[in-house]
């Protein structure tokens, strides 16, 4: 796996510390550790972790800076950033529905895309059913992977705030 993320790329300059942290040690677990096949691992979630955490982090971001959220929404315990991107609750939430803000700024491809990987890439492997423990193959977690990074990326790309 190469790199994920170019450096110097604008959408890398955008990341906090923290979540460029969180690639970084996601990008060290993939390649370093896990891909010598020295243990073979049932469940290879454990590397879409760093990847989701950055991706949940960046999207608070760029909801905040592109006022889709208030600054007391960004800091709160309590923001449920899945329940306020999700589409089912649009008629719900009205204009407090990230979905539709994202949909109205940039179009359903993109709002289906962000909410698509946030199912897949965090509420689908780390949720723990006993009847169904969603373990994945290192392939399924670096293909996981790669939609996060990607995802987060077009997002960026296509609702960046403005600079001032």
């Amino acid at each position: 796996m190469g790199k994920l993320v170019l450096r110097t790329s604008e959408f890398w300059q955008y990341l906090s510390q923290n979540q460029k942290d969180l690639i970084r040690e996601g990008q060290y677990l993939m390649e370093d550790i896990v891909k010598d096949n020295a243990y073979q691992f049932k469940d290879y979630s454990f590397l879409v972790f760093p990847f989701a955490k950055a991706y949940e982090g960046f999207l608070k971001q760029l909801f905040k800076d592109v006022k889709f959220i208030s600054h007391l929404d960004y800091i709160s315990d309590h923001l449920r950033l899945g329940k306020l991107m999700s589409p089912n609750l649009i008629g719900k939430l009205g204009d407090r529905s990230l979905y539709y803000k994202i949909e109205n700024k940039a179009g359903n491809e993109l709002a289906e895309k962000v909410w698509n990987v946030w199912k897949r890439g965090r509420n689908q492997i780390f949720h723990y059913f006993p009847h169904n423990l969603k373990a994945i193959t290192f392939d399924e977690a670096t293909v996981i992977i790669d939609e996060i990074i990607k995802t987060m990326e077009e997002t960026y790309d296509k609702l960046k705030p403005k600079k001032t």
